[in-house]
């Protein structure tokens, strides 16, 4: 008579299937030259069958449409290979590492320093005739325009990705309650009153217009109204690395603003996965996360009450408020000023 054969032992726990969302995980590691063990260890530790997730890494070397973005990635190496080693002739100059502050240049040399040469700088004059740097309060701003509703970002503070998400934090306030909170309030970054608001197309604020003075060079007064930008807040607030898809004036009116900038040329180096921001933060960079980040140049000046800082293309910022701060910030410059950017869409990675 046959022994039957006992019976098989239940597995404490199924494991995870390894799904299309997995093998492409397995893809994109690959090509970021993750090893084939660690990523095993990774998948082993999340639940996944390990004969099979060590068999899956390996026939992904085979497959043809990985092969394909191994191609693909080359050029795309040789760009960052590109950008990068221009990058270092820029930072061979001994200026490079300083935020130039100076008066206002000539149209023809600013165009050539600033705009075409792609530097920030900060002019120190271009405010000293605007009737806004002697006028401009949170209490003037509560006696003028107090009784009107305006819209501002709310809630920052609990979403790390608040800029991202900016429309979740808009609200509709009224302007001499939003004053009483930015005075009232302290330093914090949880409410803030932003371009986005767009107040200067309001005819009701327009005195805010008339109290701006001279232009910067290149700059078409005419254009004053559409292209301009008005902000409040306390001194705390916070916009996160990014970079805008024009270039630009901002001039501090009231408080004082640190701005730390990064050069186009480094943007390999800064995670760009969606759109035109950074996770980095540039008060606390985590290396461990964000390895190539690690020697990258950051130029940091603070912009000082009456000051301008003009801000070139593509150039990553990161701006704070010292102060309870009033500013204004306007894009219309008389030379080309828009440009198509092709932004990443990867809020997964």
């Amino acid at each position: 008579m046959n022994e039957l054969m006992p019976a098989p032992r239940p597995r404490e726990f199924a494991y995870i299937p390894l799904d299309a969302g997995w093998r492409q995980w397995i893809a994109e590691n690959r090509l970021r030259d993750c090893t084939p063990q660690s990523m095993l260890a990774t998948m082993t530790n999340a639940g996944l069958d390990p004969r099979e997730c060590q068999s899956a890494i390996a026939l992904m070397e085979d497959d043809p449409t990985y092969r394909a973005a191994r191609r693909m990635q080359q050029l795309h190496r040789k760009l960052e290979s590109v950008v990068g080693n221009m990058q270092r002739l820029w930072e061979s100059s001994p200026r490079y590492g300083t935020v130039e502050k100076r008066k206002t240049p000539s149209r023809d040399e600013f165009i050539e320093r600033y705009v075409r040469g792609c530097r920030p700088v900060v002019f120190t004059d271009i405010a000293d005739d605007w009737p806004a740097k002697k006028r401009w309060s949170p209490a003037d701003l509560k006696t003028r325009f107090g009784h009107l509703d305006v819209e501002i970002q709310d809630g920052r503070s609990n979403d790390p990705k608040f800029e991202e998400n900016k429309l979740e934090h808009k609200r509709t306030v009224r302007l001499g309650d939003f004053v009483d909170r930015v005075v009232n309030g302290g330093p914090t970054n949880d409410y803030y009153l932003t371009a986005n608001n767009e107040v200067l197309r309001r005819p009701e604020f327009a005195p805010l217009l008339a109290d701006i003075g001279r232009m910067p060079p290149a700059c078409d007064r005419a254009q004053l109204s559409s292209r301009s930008s008005f902000w409040f807040g306390p001194g705390g607030t916070n916009t996160p690395l990014h970079h805008d898809t024009i270039m630009l004036f901002h001039t501090q009116v009231v408080g004082r603003k640190r701005w730390r900038f990064i050069s186009p040329l480094d943007t390999p180096r800064l995670y760009n996965h969606n759109n035109v921001f950074s996770p980095l933060d540039l008060d606390a960079p985590d290396l461990a996360r964000y390895p190539r980040f690690e020697g990258v140049r950051v130029l940091e000046v603070v912009v000082e009450p009456g000051e301008t800082v003009f801000l070139p293309l593509a150039w990553w910022h990161q701006v704070s408020s010292l102060d309870v701060s009033l500013s204004f910030s306007f894009t219309n410059l008389d030379v080309p000023n828009h440009f198509t950017y092709v932004n990443p869409e990867i809020r997964d990675w």
